[in-house]
């Protein structure tokens, strides 16, 4: 029987120097392991970014690349959160073209899924919602039935630990 694919969360922070995202995602090229979604940004230290990626491979396989990213030079912490408890978000933009007829429904459905109609035009709407990735599948699902998906804008996942413990540095 073949193990499981698990999804996992990897948070990453990294020195903010040319090169040092290059050198994670080639790792996980390297052992045959897809990045599903990945989003960098800056931290409130300018000389780190985080990132957060979200791939699938096995609680064993996933450790080992865990332990990888930690040898890699620029690397500063890495947090496998899939295993702790946290808060996962993702945010979508969708771009929807949408008949008269339906445009109050879909509005609708949109406020009460939490999202927000950003640009309300006479033959269609751009809408974000953030929440997890189940409910975003959820909510591209159901706004496909009363509109046409003209575009779909998705950030991946982002995450952040419950526990309340400081980002220290191994290189500290």
């Amino acid at each position: 029987m073949l193990p499981t694919l698990m999804r996992h969360i990897i948070a990453i922070q990294l020195q903010n120097e040319a090169g040092a995202l290059t050198r994670v995602a080639g790792l996980f090229s390297t052992r045959g392991y897809n990045i599903e979604s990945l989003s960098v940004a800056a931290t409130d230290d300018p000389t780190v970014s985080r990132i957060t990626l979200v791939t699938r491979g096995s609680d064993a396989a996933v450790h080992q690349i865990v332990a990888q990213l930690n040898k890699l030079i620029d690397v500063v912490t890495v947090e496998d959160m899939t295993g702790g408890e946290h808060i996962e978000r993702e945010l979508v933009l969708l771009k929807l073209k949408v008949r008269p007829e339906q445009a109050d429904a879909v509005r609708g459905y949109v406020v009460r899924s939490g999202g927000r109609v950003l640009d309300p035009a006479s033959d269609g709407f751009i809408v974000e919602l953030t929440a997890s990735e189940s409910e975003v599948d959820a909510f591209v699902a159901e706004l496909g039935k009363g509109a046409q998906l003209l575009e779909v804008v998705r950030s991946g996942a982002l995450g952040i630990s419950r526990l309340a413990k400081e980002a220290r540095s191994r290189r500290e």
